[in-house]
């Protein structure tokens, strides 16, 4: 039982923190964030399993992790606002060309950043060739071009 809530416990955790340094942690990742990506799961690890380093405490750990996880996508199917919560919605950062800085920074995203969607996406160099630039629940950032 202490395995089924030390991963409970751990999962949790995992979602609030990720949850407050926001969907930036999402985007293409630095060398700085796959260090700091490694360094959390040799903690979570160490956290999840204990000294209980058996086969089936590595197997209880693994089913209860996905067990959650199932739970919650059934739990959040079934209430919107719970998705709203762990997910978040879609954010427009860009507006006909404009910059909007009190979401830009809200969400910790630059104007580099999105400039660097909308090269790489859609060959664009500048705000002003940009209708809409948007941060996706999934952190990625959707350039929609002006016409």
């Amino acid at each position: 039982m202490e395995t089924v809530l030390r991963a409970a416990s751990m999962y949790l955790v995992l979602m609030v923190v990720l949850k407050i340094a926001g969907r930036r942690t999402l985007l293409e990742m630095t060398s700085f964030d796959l260090i700091l990506l490694l360094i959390i799961s040799e903690a979570t690890q160490q956290a999840l399993l204990g000294d209980d380093f058996s086969v089936t405490g590595a197997s209880l750990t693994i089913i209860t992790l996905i067990v959650i996880d199932i739970l919650f996508g059934m739990l959040k199917a079934h209430f919107p606002r719970l998705e709203l919560l762990i997910d978040g919605g879609s954010l427009i950062l860009v507006e006909n060309g404009k910059l909007l800085p009190m979401r830009a920074r809200k969400a910790g995203i630059s104007e580099e950043d999105i400039l660097l969607s909308a090269r790489s996406t859609q060959g664009l160099e500048r705000l002003d060739q940009i209708k809409f630039a948007i941060l996706e629940k999934n952190g990625k950032i959707s350039i929609v071009p002006q016409s």
